[in-house]
């Protein structure tokens, strides 16, 4: 694997945790020889996972539509600033510049990144891994209603086993790097 998409907030969040995640993360991807792609904010977690994988000797590449150039502060220490017109291109983008999909603690946006690439997944347009970052608890309610989902006939359990959740770090990212490297790909199962 050489590249991880990492999707997560433009704002910081209120717990002191979101942001070590993203420290963390960016660290190791640096640590691992990994290069990020993310959407490009210099703000929030976003700034915090660019700074880390940056300080970390990672390369960065980040994708930012011009109208959210100045809105999440383009990060200018990037190896690369791509800027683009819409987000569709810039989720388009991301995906063909990643191996594998994160998400960390996030709004709106990085929900609908995550559901994205998942869906995607799971209909066979990519077979590269994705993964969520359960920082403090942040997602339990999430991971809830998936699990409701399933119980209740809408997602099927292979499409659910599908989405890496981990808590820890290092053990999630190396569950998405032997994924992204399996001889044969991911296993649909049957979906």
């Amino acid at each position: 694997m050489k590249s991880l998409c990492v999707y997560c907030g433009s704002r910081p969040g209120d717990d002191p945790a979101f942001a070590a995640a993203a420290r963390a993360v960016g660290g190791a991807i640096g640590r691992r020889g990994w290069r990020l792609v993310y959407g490009g904010g210099g703000s929030g977690l976003m700034g915090q996972v660019a700074d880390a994988a940056l300080a970390a000797g990672a390369k960065a590449i980040g994708i930012i539509p011009a109208a959210l150039m100045e809105r999440e502060l383009g990060h200018r220490g990037l190896d690369e600033l791509i800027v683009v017109e819409t987000m569709h291109e810039r989720k388009r983008q991301m995906a063909e510049h990643s191996d594998a999909f994160i998400a960390l603690p996030g709004g709106i946006g990085t929900l609908e990144e995550l559901f994205e690439v998942w869906t995607w997944l799971q209909l066979g347009y990519h077979a590269k891994p994705v993964g969520l970052l359960n920082v403090a608890g942040y997602y339990d309610p999430l991971l809830a209603f998936l699990d409701r989902s399933t119980e209740s006939g809408f997602v099927p359990q292979a499409q659910r086993a599908l989405l890496q959740v981990g808590a820890d770090v290092d053990r999630l990212l190396d569950r998405l790097a032997a994924l992204a490297t399996a001889p044969g790909g991911i296993d649909y199962g049957q979906i």
